[in-house]
């Protein structure tokens, strides 16, 4: 009689699914729950932490071929990242990266079951997930990482960004992917653009079904043991991927303009387009290169002001790419900007969309090409003035999370490939629109003003999701400073380079572009002294002095157990 019974994978907790992974009798945990690594930053919330704060990192083997996988605990703060999980996430792929570059290869498997970052940590997670992005898009260099997604939760926020980063994604039928929940997506757009209580919509969107047939995921795996088992092997077996998703800029191209924004769009359309999708043929109009346009933002002021002279070479009026100099060094310039005319209506007041992702991604490796075999690489300045991402069921059913990770993949590997990134801060800096223009840059440079602001949501939508009142979110940050929305409050973690005060923020003159320039300059300048990676944001004052403190401490003793 055949046995039809199964082990469900979907079902097991976080550690167990890292066990059930490993070949029997393999399985050893690094920063377990003994080692009482907690977050310092729940307590004083009057939330009850976990010790090992949601995050499971096992050793062993897959088939007898060394493997780390990391695994995340739906059950604890909805897989919230915070400051020590997101080091432990990132820290786990860092070693990953210095083994195989030593020649010891060893396969990072990483199962997400994750609403994104933790509300109650806030930028706290922005900066652990660009960290943890940065490293897988090292690491693809030297063995495929394997993104698996069984279900429950599924990946969301800027996990769902990291997840687009990976080599092979590996989801069930009952896994979902998105970059905005549908509760979020009501919340800012209304329930006539998502309604969070239709389950059948929601799965028709971001289920795992729909993300394989429609080119954001690799595999529908059964909910069996054995089967991600299988899949997992095949994956690795296929060595590295030459052309990661994130990096098929004009297939997506292609893909996104394809669509007829006037008509009703359908999972079942959105499966038949990318069927036919091949290649990116531009549309660029002479029209949409003329910078004698109303200014309608601090960024787009800004950008005009620094690039001023130099032609934007953009053909989506939303995205704005120029090519100048700063004395001797060449820049290309890059910023997102209202367009209120926007093919896609969600995206039509500087939010970061499908459009912008794309496009940033296609003008940031059209310079890595571009300069290839040159021995000075020009530097990028993401100009970053981005309120939030766009939020919309038309944007979660054509993977805005892809878009966003392919601009973050660009950024990654420019930076890699020996451009200066940098970030100069006029404006907001909110949620995945920093993660995927700004946060892989070498170095932060931002305004000191009030109108600069770093977050992770509205207040409005991280008031829903933690359910909490504004006045009670208002009070957190009094104890957390990762929670405030104000830039100084970001200084105190770490990761900016410099915060410049005294300047016009809105209303900028010669005299202020004068002032950047320099700063600019000399961020170049110690760029070329460092490693092309984020470290330096662990090794500056704020974040020595106790801005990244939990941070370090778990690589330290990641790397003292691994």
């Amino acid at each position: 009689m055949l046995d039809t019974l199964k082990n469900s994978f979907v079902e097991c907790g976080g550690r167990e699914r890292a066990r059930v992974l490993m070949d029997e009798g393999t399985f050893r945990e690094l920063l377990g729950p003994f080692e009482g690594l907690e977050s310092p930053h729940l307590e004083p919330q009057g939330i009850v932490p976990q010790s090992d704060d949601g995050v499971v990192i096992g050793k062993g083997k897959i088939e007898g071929r060394p493997a780390v996988v990391i695994s995340i605990e739906g059950s604890f703060q909805g897989g919230g990242i915070g400051e020590v999980s997101g080091a432990k996430i990132a820290g786990a792929l860092e070693m990953a990266l210095v083994e195989n570059k030593a020649g010891h290869t060893i396969y990072p498997i990483f199962i997400f079951d994750t609403g994104g970052v933790r509300l109650q940590e806030a930028n706290y997670g922005l900066l652990s997930i660009a960290e943890i992005g940065a490293a897988i898009v090292a690491l693809r260099e030297y063995v495929p990482v394997i993104g698996v997604i069984p279900g429950k939760i599924g990946a969301f926020g800027g996990m769902s960004i990291n997840a687009g980063l990976c080599s092979t994604l590996i989801i069930t039928r009952e896994g979902r992917l998105g970059l905005n929940g549908p509760e979020v997506i009501e919340q800012e757009a209304g329930i006539q653009e998502f309604d969070s209580t239709d389950r059948k919509r929601i799965w028709g969107t971001i289920g795992g079904r729909q993300r394989v047939v429609s080119g954001f995921a690799d595999i529908e795996a059964e909910d069996d043991i054995a089967s991600f088992r299988k899949a997992i092997l095949s994956a690795i077996l296929q060595g590295p991927v030459e052309k990661p998703r994130s990096s098929q800029v004009d297939r997506y191209l292609s893909f996104i303009s394809s669509i007829n924004t006037s008509e009703v769009l359908t999972p079942q359309k959105v499966q038949d387009l990318w069927a036919t999708s091949e290649f990116y043929h531009s549309e660029y109009h002479q029209t949409n290169k003329n910078n004698v346009v109303k200014i309608k933002s601090r960024g787009h002021r800004w950008f005009n002001l620094l690039s001023a002279g130099s032609k934007n070479i953009s053909e989506v009026p939303s995205v704005l790419c120029s090519d100048s100099k700063i004395g001797d060094v060449s820049v290309r310039f890059l910023a997102v900007v209202p367009d209120e005319s926007s093919r896609f209506p969600r995206a039509r007041s500087g939010e970061f969309g499908l459009e912008q992702g794309w496009m940033i991604a296609k003008h940031v490796r059209d310079a890595i090409e571009e300069d290839k075999y040159k021995e000075e690489k020009r530097s990028i300045v993401a100009v970053v003035d981005v309120p939030s991402q766009a939020y919309g069921y038309r944007e979660e059913l054509l993977g805005i999370h892809q878009a966003c990770a392919a601009a973050a993949d660009a950024y990654a590997t420019a930076r890699l490939a020996g451009h200066p990134v940098i970030a100069f801060i006029p404006g907001k800096a909110i949620s995945g629109a920093f993660l995927s223009h700004g946060l892989q840059a070498n170095r932060l440079i931002a305004l000191d003003d009030e109108g600069v602001n770093v977050h992770v949501m509205s207040k409005k939508s991280a008031a829903r999701i933690t359910q909490r009142t504004i006045e009670e979110l208002e009070e957190a940050t009094k104890k957390v400073p990762s929670m405030a929305y104000d830039i100084r409050s970001f200084e105190k973690l770490g990761a900016l380079h410099e915060l410049i005060s005294d300047l016009n923020a809105d209303a900028p003159g010669e005299a202020d572009r004068d002032v950047i320039f320099n700063r600019i300059q000399a961020a170049i300048k110690d760029i070329q002294n460092c490693p092309p990676d984020l470290s330096s944001r662990l090794s500056s004052d704020f974040a020595k002095k106790g801005g990244r403190s939990a941070s370090i401490l778990v690589r330290k003793m990641l790397a003292d157990q691994w």
